[in-house]
């Protein structure tokens, strides 16, 4: 089962890498994994599979995986959607597919670097670790306990991941994988009290194949209605599902990532306003901008002006 990340927005403008007409985006390799698994394991800096991709990209972009940054030293500056973070020492970085990040030009990053492939664990885990919480904050900073208990499972995950000559392939990716979750309940637990809701439901099937039938579908299907027909959902059942999950109305969440999407081009490319409209489902640019202003305050424009 392989768990459908957010939609890449570059892919329908028809833009080419290198240019300002896009955000680029970093695919997963695994032909830079030992033994071509689906996670990767290695330092921060220079050395080792991190420094071959984005791991040296200073200009702002994407990613399609997951990556994981264990800090050992600190302070690091890292913007994640328009936010800054100040990382330090016994932190952890949690930078999920589609978001928009940038490094700092001018600080050191050391520590563990740990990517992993969308769909490299089933879903139960997926759901379990919550893997697509986008509403989660991405910095984590765990008690002395929790770290310990973090670093042993890390390091635990690195000896298995190096350690391709003790069992064949297949079963030296079913040991990854179970290392893998280990880590990553423990890391979902930190996740969990960070924002600060160990004790909410998690997020059901229903709300599950909505959050992702709108990240598929968000640049051309802004109804509620269409969403629950598709899924094959009453409307009343989809909103009780999503209020459940998130304690919004599925039309705010659809909204949200909209916005954030239309946010994501404004601030990193050079499109015009109109054909920004238009990657987000919007023909008209007289409408775009109306929606754009009712939920942020701020037209299109005076937005990117800002980002200066």
């Amino acid at each position: 089962m392989t768990e459908q990340g957010p939609a890449q927005t570059s892919a329908h403008l028809g833009a080419t890498p290198g240019d300002r007409a896009h955000i680029r985006t970093y695919p997963f390799d695994p032909s830079a994994s030992v033994s071509g698994v689906g996670i990767q394991i290695g330092p921060m800096g220079t050395e080792g599979p991190w420094a071959g991709g984005v791991g040296l990209s200073r200009r702002v972009h994407r990613i399609d995986f997951h990556v994981l940054l264990f800090f050992r030293e600190g302070p690091v500056h890292h913007m994640i959607d328009f936010t800054e973070y100040e990382v330090g020492a016994g932190d952890v970085l949690w930078i999920r597919p589609g978001q928009v990040h940038g490094f700092s030009t001018t600080e050191s990053y050391v520590g563990t670097a740990l990517t992993m492939q969308p769909g490299f664990l089933p879903r139960a885990i997926v759901e379990a670790t919550g893997l697509y919480r986008y509403d989660r904050p991405p910095l984590l900073h765990p008690d002395p306990p929790q770290l310990a208990a973090l670093e042993a499972s890390l390091e635990q995950l690195s000896r298995e991941y190096l350690d391709t000559s003790t069992l064949p392939l297949s079963l030296h990716t079913s040991v990854l994988r179970h290392s893998l979750t280990a880590l990553m309940l423990r890391v979902a637990h930190v996740s969990a009290q960070a924002a600060a809701d160990e004790c909410a439901p998690q997020p059901d099937t229903t709300f599950s194949r909505f959050r992702s039938a709108v990240e598929k579908d968000f640049t051309t299907n802004h109804s509620v209605s269409a969403y629950a027909d598709e899924l094959g959902y009453s409307r009343r059942t989809l909103v009780r599902a999503v209020r459940a999950a998130t304690g919004q109305t599925p039309k705010a969440f659809i909204d949200r990532r909209v916005i954030l999407e239309a946010k994501r081009l404004l601030a990193h490319t050079e499109l015009p306003v109109g054909r920004i409209g238009v990657a987000v489902g919007f023909g008209d640019s007289a409408n775009f901008s109306k929606y754009f202003q009712q939920h942020t305050g701020v037209t299109p424009a005076a937005f990117r002006a800002e980002q200066v």
